[in-house]
């Protein structure tokens, strides 16, 4: 009875070369793939964020480019632990101007809310924005209803303006409206407003002498 053949034939040098480069051409052709759209959404991303920026300080109110001269501190004792904000700097003719401050307010509903804050350099509300958050909708996130002016309602405030007590919903004895069947989300973006603004007061001189970021 004649064995089976076990033997195999084993493949050619050039076989192996051209698997090799088909692998490596992949490979390329991946992290090339992977380069490119990186930066596509880091580019877009950049532009979103300074979309949003120029909706809260006008053109005319600085002359330098925001989004590199920028700084990142760690506040815990004004922002809660874990948080930091990134600070925006606006300058005129090299003098500080005022700063757009990008942070968290920790207590919202269905998670921390990202704030955009834009200050004056006397440290008064030019505008809010919400970036992100969690809030339930419909009932939460009132702040962005079509026609909905609420985060208007910051303009000009200060932390004198109101005093300590106002910085809250009227049901709790403060200024600010709350949301109808909802609390908890403007109360959480009213804290967080006020202590942006006391994170600023306290930070001022070192957000406008620390090195900018690398970009």
């Amino acid at each position: 009875m004649a064995k089976p053949d076990t033997s195999f034939s084993r493949p050619s040098s050039s076989a192996v070369v051209a698997s090799v480069a088909v692998v490596t051409l992949a490979c390329l052709a991946l992290y090339c793939t992977w380069r490119f759209t990186a930066s596509r959404i880091e580019h877009n991303e950049h532009a979103w964020l300074a979309a949003q920026i120029n909706m809260l300080v006008p053109a005319a109110s600085h002359d330098n480019d925001l989004l590199d001269d920028r700084i990142t501190l760690d506040a815990p004792e004004y922002l809660g632990d874990n948080n930091s904000a990134t600070v925006y700097r606006l300058r005129r003719n090299g003098l500080p101007a005022g700063a757009v401050i990008h942070c968290l307010a920790p207590d919202g509903y269905g998670g921390p809310i990202e704030l955009l804050v834009a200050v004056t350099y006397d440290g008064e509300v030019s505008g809010v924005n919400i970036l992100a958050h969690h809030e339930t909708p419909g009932i939460g996130n009132a702040f962005e209803f079509p026609g909905s002016h609420w985060l208007d309602s910051f303009r000009g405030r200060s932390l004198h303006n109101p005093d300590t007590a106002g910085w809250n919903v009227r049901k709790d004895g403060g200024m600010f409206e709350q949301f109808t069947s909802a609390t908890i989300t403007p109360r959480a973006i009213i804290k967080g407003v006020q202590h942006v603004l006391d994170f600023y007061q306290h930070y001022r001189e070192r957000i406008f002498t620390t090195a900018s970021m690398q970009p």
